[in-house]
């Protein structure tokens, strides 16, 4: 038998009952982001740090940069490649450097939690399986490339500036504004990060967190070996390696419609040269529905995971 309540209905003490608050599933998702951010401070620390050799080298760098400007061994082609490969090398670098944070992070998101057993603090929180799996695979999609424009485009602009005021020395202030478009080079970068990086290699951030919410131990061998498997399989038995052209072309290669450049390198040659062909290709939206699975795939392991 259950014990009666001794609060009167319509009495003062039933009047003060305080229903327990209702979090908003927009509030639940920006703190569980925040959480991740706090935990992994790699995600920003390595960036600026990275930017901040960048800053050293190129402060070295401005010492030569008179002479670039006149040389007369150049053509103008030469020479607004030249003046302009500093700066692209810094964006190459800084996304190299998220790139390789994002896929340490995307191995140690969900296993972690069941190294150290937080997940069972976690688990007790408002916070369902779905939205925590969301909030961690929001760092790859959406946190580090926004990381990566914003680092980028601020080193860049002090870059920018550096030369600037070694020109000023040469009498030479303005010159260097001519043959570098900032906003041009920052439309391209935020471009290249939202086709490629978030989009384009969404298999991949999907697969790594599918092996997280899976793997015991060991996470990244069980990222590689699968895969090293079925081209081995593949190669022995059919003799062909389709598999790992497929791996390559996703990964290395490149999306489809990236502009065929042959002037080195260059964000352009890493970028899809048509939205309108890159969007609609069969190639990225196989690769959407393949992260969509792994997300979905562990959002379930993660609900019957125990911790290590």
């Amino acid at each position: 038998m259950s014990t009666p309540s001794n609060t009167v209905p319509g009495s003062p003490l039933e009047s003060h009952v305080i229903a327990p608050a209702v979090i908003p599933a927009t509030r639940r998702m920006y703190w569980s982001v925040r959480r991740e951010l706090w935990e992994n401070r790699s995600l920003y620390l390595a960036p600026l740090a990275v930017a901040a050799l960048i800053l050293v080298a190129s402060l070295i760098g401005t010492i030569h940069l008179p002479g670039k400007l006149h040389d007369p061994s150049l053509d103008p082609a030469q020479q607004q490649e030249l003046i302009e490969q500093p700066y692209t090398f810094a964006a190459l670098l800084l996304m190299f450097t998220t790139f390789v944070v994002g896929v340490f992070y995307c191995v140690d998101a969900l296993q972690g939690e069941r190294r150290d057993r937080s997940i069972l603090f976690w688990k007790s929180l408002p916070v369902s399986d779905l939205m925590t799996v969301l909030s961690k695979a929001s760092i790859p999609f959406v946190v580090l490339p926004l990381v990566t424009f914003a680092v980028t485009v601020v080193t860049q602009g002090i870059m920018l500036l550096l030369g600037s005021a070694r020109l000023l020395g040469s009498g030479q202030s303005a010159t260097l504004w001519t043959h570098v478009s900032l906003f041009q080079m920052s439309v391209m970068l935020l471009y290249h990060l939202v086709a490629v990086h978030a989009l384009w290699w969404a298999p991949l951030w999907g697969w790594l967190l599918l092996v997280s919410a899976w793997a015991r131990r060991a996470a990244f061998l069980w990222v590689t070996l699968p895969l090293l498997a079925i081209g081995i399989l593949e190669k022995i038995a059919f003799n062909t390696s389709h598999f790992a052209a497929m791996l390559e072309y996703r990964f290395l290669g490149g999306p489809e419609g990236v502009a065929s450049s042959g002037n080195g390198i260059s964000m352009a040659s890493l970028t899809p040269a048509n939205p309108g062909h890159f969007l609609t290709s069969p190639g990225l939206w196989i690769g959407l529905a393949f992260a969509a699975a792994c997300l979905a795939a562990a959002v379930r392991l993660r609900h019957y995971r125990e911790p290590i």
